[in-house]
């Protein structure tokens, strides 16, 4: 039985389905949209629409970026012989707050998972594997969460590399298995980084 009107039973059932967000922290979330000045929500409710209706994915990397190229690809400075494979776009923030990255990366959109019916062909694999040009590209590092599907995809990306002639590199595993990128502080990720051995 639930003791909210409708429209409220509908608002904290929409903010229940976002990632980590319980039943308390959903009737919180809609108890502060309502009482917040009709001003504010429209601006909230503005930047969603915008962000859906201006991001695409960089025709380079598939990173989620403004422009295309993503300002990453589009920098000349960036080494383009080095490109740090990640799953999630949210992987290259981490790395990029190490500062110890100079290259160029390619966002996967996931790890190959057969448990949960993800294969190689429902993540990024095709579209990395069409850039890399052994003429200009040197080294690949692999940089999948640490996990199983993580790693099964760094050995099976490795395979699949190794026999054009180019260098590839697995991140070391100064980050807990079981961990995201995303919640690595830079100090380890630097650490990762240094450490990088070839598969």
């Amino acid at each position: 039985m639930s003791y909210y009107s409708p429209s409220i039973e509908k608002l904290v059932e929409s903010f229940e389905k976002l990632p980590s967000i319980g039943h308390k922290t959903a009737v919180r979330l809609a108890f502060h949209m309502l009482n917040a000045e009709e001003k504010e929500v429209q601006e909230f409710l503005n930047s969603i629409i915008t962000a859906k209706q201006n991001l695409k994915y960089c025709s380079k990397c598939y990173n989620i970026s403004d422009t295309d190229p993503c300002p990453i690809c589009g920098n000349p400075k960036r080494e383009e012989s080095i490109i740090c494979v990640v799953e999630d776009v949210k992987d290259i923030i981490a790395m990029e707050k190490t500062h110890e990255f100079k290259g160029v990366y390619h966002v996967l959109h996931g790890s190959i998972s057969p448990m949960n019916g993800v294969g190689p062909d429902d993540i990024k694999l095709k579209e990395l594997l069409s850039r890399l040009n052994p003429e200009v590209v040197k080294e690949i590092i692999l940089a999948t969460n640490p996990r199983v599907e993580g790693e099964a995809t760094a050995i099976y990306i490795s395979k699949l590399v190794k026999p054009l002639g180019i260098k590839v590199t697995r991140i070391a595993h100064g980050i807990p298995v079981g961990g995201d990128l995303e919640y690595t502080d830079e100090i380890t990720l630097t650490k990762a980084l240094e450490g990088r051995r070839e598969l």
